[in-house]
């Protein structure tokens, strides 16, 4: 089922450029899909998608903005699946800082992904559907992410909630656990394949995930057209530890 149900689909991947992102926008490409992606930098998105292959669009798209949604889809219908993959952490404390400032990538996260449903939800296809991310900081919270809890736990429920308004879209969500994308790079730097290493040990399956069996999960949530106000965890059973 799955190597034919996305040949010539309309698949569109809303930070598609690195990590989870990229490698779903690889898987669905290989699978015969019509792959589009974004990044919120324009030259990163066309490089990205050219780096795919010839047929691959990429376009700047930053889901902060409503305007930039509504111009971005204005030009974009007939779409099959979406899958979300845009979104930045915070680390700190709950006390410190300014909230409004701390809350930006919650916002960017849930407002953001609220945004693309909203300009999306008469062009999407019958059996199409609208992935979101989540993560394990929905299920372990750690001290000093706790607007990614947030963010995660709100990621996931939207794929519940959005069920019973949009019955026509499936909508679902994806929780990683630790996965070894760039953006750990910047948030653990040259520590990052010591900790990673530390944090595979604890897990059952002794490895950290990749971005491509994250991947794996988001195109079978594409394929599978009866699986909707579902979470799909790749996190190596971190959340069961």
């Amino acid at each position: 089922m799955t190597n034919q149900h996305l040949k010539n689909k309309n698949v569109l991947i809303i930070g598609g450029s690195t990590g989870m992102g990229r490698a779903t926008a690889i898987a669905a490409y290989e699978l015969g899909a019509n792959v589009t992606l974004t990044s919120r930098e324009h030259d990163k998105a066309v490089t990205a998608a050219a780096a795919i292959g010839a047929e691959v669009k990429g376009y700047a798209l930053d889901i902060n903005s409503e305007q930039a949604v509504l111009a971005f889809f204005e030009t974009h219908s007939s779409i099959d699946h979406i899958y979300i993959a845009a979104g930045s952490t915070k680390l700190s404390a709950v006390t410190e800082g300014i909230l409004e400032d701390q809350m930006k990538a919650f916002n960017e996260r849930i407002l953001g992904s609220l945004r693309v449903v909203r300009a999306t939800a008469n062009k999407i296809n019958p059996s199409g559907s609208i992935t979101f991310t989540g993560g394990v900081s929905t299920d372990r919270p750690i001290a000093g992410a706790w607007v990614s809890g947030l963010g995660t736990a709100s990621a996931e429920q939207l794929a519940r909630v959005l069920v019973m308004e949009l019955p026509h879209i499936r909508f679902n969500a994806v929780a990683p656990g630790y996965t070894d994308t760039p953006m750990w790079d910047a948030i653990l730097g040259e520590n990052k394949t010591v900790i990673l290493a530390s944090v595979a040990e604890r897990l059952p399956v002794k490895k950290i995930a990749t971005p491509e069996e994250v991947a794996s999960a988001v195109i079978f949530l594409m394929c599978n057209a009866s699986v909707t106000g579902e979470v799909v965890h790749v996190d190596g059973g971190l959340r069961l530890i």
